[in-house]
């Protein structure tokens, strides 16, 4: 005999562990607010030259694409304004993901940013 069926394990496990994921208009507004957020660091810079990273977070399909995209805008940030400054400004943008991802995509704490 089992003790524990699944319906019960699974519904006791989404009490306790597992928050309800966002809707899909929060994730699609979320997605537009970070879209515009990362092409407004760009500025106009952005396009002329950096315009395959412009692009792909222009045409980034939803929240994860984005997430992933945020080493190549800490690059191009930090050639035109330096490592430092890019860091701060990456992080701005790194706080609009909080609760638009899945747990294991969230950021890992930096000795860096101390």
């Amino acid at each position: 005999m089992r003790w524990f069926k699944p319906n019960l394990r699974s519904s006791i496990y989404g009490l306790l562990g597992n928050p309800l994921p966002p809707s899909d208009s929060m994730l699609e507004s979320g997605a537009e607010d970070i879209r515009e957020a990362m092409l407004k660091l760009l500025g106009d810079a952005g396009p002329k030259h950096f315009p395959q990273i412009t692009r792909r977070i222009r045409y980034a399909s939803d929240v994860q694409s984005l997430w992933y995209l945020r080493g190549d805008l800490m690059a191009s940030l930090a050639a035109m304004h330096g490592e430092s400054a890019a860091r701060k400004q990456v992080a701005s943008v790194t706080a609009m993901f909080r609760g638009l991802l899945p747990n294991g995509l969230d950021s890992r704490p930096s000795r860096l940013e101390g």
